[in-house]
């Protein structure tokens, strides 16, 4: 199967939504983050702190109660929302109503960061997909393992796997997704109906009609910690600000990348810190926009 190289051309070629300079925050969309728990609680601050660095004007930020008080210290830019858990410190159902006032003002969700107990947030996704059917939803880790009992989304959907969580939604060897990527991602996202962004050293992306694009990189600094909440922040900042499901992951997976560069010509190129990504994505946008 052949793909797509995800160069600067490509990006110069397909720009993001312009920004309405007479606009204000209104006018590049609302994120609505749902991330962290009682023991990572820093997921939710680091995919939060991506969404705003991609261009997302407004920003909303629901974490387990536990986690609230951190996340809102470190955010103060953003709406905290503090959400009931369950016993393995996933997220309860009740707080499904407190996030009822975000429906119809959010452009973008991301779940998934840093949550607990992979049955409460299956429960919780499915919940929550209903009430957003207006939104691009991106989801991340644990909140992707709705897919193992064989949803078909009926609305924008981003899936973040790397090879090891694709192993496990699809129920394949990893070494098979390893060998085959880019079919294997294609596949699974015309079975899901999604934009799946299959991550690794190249990353494969395949649209929900199965259109594939491949990125290539060599950046191990990128292999760390927290480095997988910031793409996945990136991808539902972009995504708020207007871009496609599939534009925003594949800018994303691209921007990301980039900032692992750009960090390892000036630190090295290991040992720079996940929390650092974000902070060079809206310069290395202004530069492909140029």
């Amino acid at each position: 199967m052949k793909a797509a190289a995800i160069d600067d051309a490509l990006l110069r070629a397909w720009p993001l939504p312009p920004v309405d300079e007479g606009g204000d925050k209104e006018s590049r969309g609302c994120v609505l983050v749902i991330a962290g728990s009682r023991e990572i609680p820093g997921a939710a601050i680091l995919a939060a702190t991506a969404a705003l660095r991609a261009g997302a004007g407004k920003l909303v930020v629901a974490t387990a109660q536990s986690a609230w008080q951190i996340v809102a210290a470190a955010l103060p830019e953003a709406r905290v929302i503090a959400l009931p858990e369950s016993a393995g410190g996933g997220l309860r159902l009740e707080g499904l109503d407190l996030l009822a006032s975000c429906g119809g003002d959010t452009a973008a969700v991301l779940v998934g960061p840093g949550m607990a107990d992979a049955a409460a947030t299956c429960a919780f996704v499915q919940g929550l997909l209903p009430m957003f059917m207006e939104a691009t939803v991106v989801l991340d880790a644990l909140a992707m393992d709705c897919v193992r009992a064989g949803t078909r989304f009926q609305q924008a959907v981003v899936l973040t796997p790397h090879a090891g969580e694709m192993a496990h939604l699809t129920g394949l060897e990893k070494e098979a997704i390893v060998a085959d990527p880019l079919r294997l991602a294609a596949r699974h996202a015309e079975a899901w109906r999604a934009v799946v962004a299959l991550k690794g050293a190249t990353t494969c992306i395949a649209g929900a009609d199965g259109t594939p694009w491949r990125h290539e990189s060599q950046t191990p600094g990128l292999g760390t910690s927290g480095s997988g909440d910031v793409l996945a922040g990136v991808i539902a900042g972009l995504a708020a600000r207007g871009a496609t499901p599939e534009q925003a992951a594949v800018w994303g997976v691209a921007l990301h990348s980039r900032a692992g560069e750009a960090l390892a010509r000036r630190s090295g190129s290991l040992g720079y810190l996940a929390r650092e990504l974000a902070a060079e994505i809206p310069a290395l946008m202004e530069a492909l926009a140029d």
